[in-house]
């Protein structure tokens, strides 16, 4: 065979790469890879239940067509929660006693992959891609991904998630029909919060010989999220990041309207928190909506068992609200896969079997039983969505169906935002996530007992929401943030 006529020398990875694994091999000449020595990898995740099944899957379709001509081979291991798996990262990384040694490939969110970035074990995966595949990939997932000072990428997106309202529609019908509640007053925060005081006025009047005793509307998970985004939509960024430097920007007014959206509805039971997940209140009664991942849809429940008795519910999915008047902006979120620095034959490995994951049949797979959304341009259309069901004849939970196509059909005009890594982000969004929800949940526990007592919701709570109780919550709530990120 002719010689190849090119200078390697002269040639960025990427293209040496490429040149290795197609060009050489053909030759029989030394490549990255090579089928009769597979390289092995591998990769730990978070991914339990139907999630880890649909993920084992493609791990297995990948290792016996693919991987098997190409020679990698992928080993996946689940490492239980997220926070079972960021211990088990951290561990191996620092290389502690028992621990099992750094995998090739890892799930990872920005923060944690941020302070892997930091002692210096992530592997710079850009020039494993051509400019051509990156571009094929949804713009802000990339960014997301550039977590290092030189720009590289470091973290791979391979499955996204956002937020929407999911809704027990069987007992917001009677809701409805008793008061005029409208689905449309949902769409804002302001209005999920008017719709919540009815709701508990009217649970309240069904037994008139209890008084104070009306149910929640709705809750959330993630506050985190509700304080990022809700400032977001507000044109406020939290934690403005440049080079390498977090600028915290925390407004009196802009935080006010967070305060009066959240904090007073859960002080006056009007918004709940009771279980793990919001999903475990609709199940149990104790909420009708909640905001919640597009990954938990699988978890919204078919019934409510109460302790006077079950009944089967249907449900209504929508977009997650935004505050009256904000910029229409909804959280980017879910972990993407890092490679851990080691060798070129093992990064290229890594890479290309993370490129075939994401390919668009493949990620809508996925996220057909995960719920997740597919990261690449081509795969994002409720059109894709519908041609892969149909020519994999896969069988899709409505739930999780409905929940990609009403994200897929607002993508247009939604703007999805995450903050860039930082020092502390983890610290300060550990603040985010608990500050005012421990103190709500306190001064409701509070507003309750006063309530039991025989004294109104409206005198029980009025010293809880004051102009005096927000500026104390706010300069708290600043000295917690400030203590977090070490300003």
């Amino acid at each position: 065979m002719g010689k190849i006529n090119i200078s390697l020398r002269r040639l960025p990875l990427c293209a040496l790469a490429a040149a290795l694994a197609l060009g050489l091999a053909g030759c029989g000449e030394k490549s990255l890879l090579n089928p009769k020595d597979p390289v092995s990898l591998t990769v730990w995740h978070y991914y339990n239940g139907a999630q880890q099944e649909a993920f084992d899957a493609l791990v297995e379709e990948f290792n016996e067509t693919v991987g098997r001509e190409r020679g990698i081979n992928i080993q996946s291991f689940s490492q239980g929660s997220v926070s079972d798996l960021e211990s088990a990262v951290r561990d191996a990384a620092a290389g502690k006693v028992g621990a099992d040694e750094m995998p090739d490939l890892f799930s990872s969110y920005a923060d944690t992959a941020y302070e892997a970035e930091q002692a210096g074990v992530l592997a710079d995966l850009t020039d494993y891609l051509t400019q051509e595949e990156l571009a094929a990939y949804v713009d802000s997932y990339i960014e997301e991904g550039r977590i290092a000072a030189d720009g590289g990428l470091r973290i791979f997106p391979v499955a996204k998630s956002t937020e929407i309202m999911m809704i027990n529609k069987t007992d917001w019908e009677s809701f409805a029909a008793a008061t005029g509640a409208d689905l449309e007053d949902l769409s804002t925060i302001e209005g999920v919060a008017s719709t919540a005081r009815v709701y508990y006025e009217w649970t309240d009047s069904l037994t008139p010989d209890v008084p104070g005793d009306g149910r929640a509307f709705y809750g959330r998970d993630a506050v985190a999220n509700y304080f990022i985004i809700g400032m977001q939509q507000l044109g406020v960024e939290l934690f403005q990041v440049e080079n390498g430097e977090m600028t915290l920007n925390v407004p009196e007014n802009a935080l006010r309207r967070l305060w009066e959206n959240y904090y007073v509805p859960m002080v006056k039971g009007y918004f709940g928190a009771y279980g793990a997940f919001r999903s475990d209140d609709v199940k149990t009664g104790e909420l009708l909506a909640y905001t919640g991942s597009t990954a938990s849809a699988m978890y919204f429940p078919d019934r409510v068992e109460m302790d006077g008795g079950a009944y089967p519910i249907e449900y209504i999915v929508m977009p997650a609200p935004i505050f009256e008047g904000g910029r229409r902006c909804a959280v980017q979120q879910g972990a993407g896969m890092v490679v851990s620095k080691s060798d070129e034959r093992h990064e290229y490995a890594a890479v290309e079997f993370l490129k075939w994951f994401t390919q668009a049949e493949n990620n809508l797979q996925f996220g057909c039983v995960s719920g997740y959304l597919p990261v690449r341009k081509d795969a994002s259309s409720v059109q894709q969505l519908d041609q892969v069901i149909q020519r994999l004849d896969l069988v899709v939970a409505p739930k999780t169906y409905d929940c990609l196509a009403a994200v897929f059909s607002e993508m247009d005009d939604m703007t999805l935002y995450t903050n860039r890594s930082f020092q502390n982000a983890y610290a300060a969004r550990k603040v985010l996530e608990y500050h005012m929800a421990d103190q709500a949940a306190q001064d409701r526990a509070a507003v309750a007992a006063a309530i039991t007592q025989g004294v109104g919701l409206e005198e029980a709570s009025a010293p809880y929401v004051t102009e005096e109780a927000f500026r104390g919550w706010y300069d708290s709530f600043c000295a917690a943030m400030n203590d977090a990120v070490g300003k």
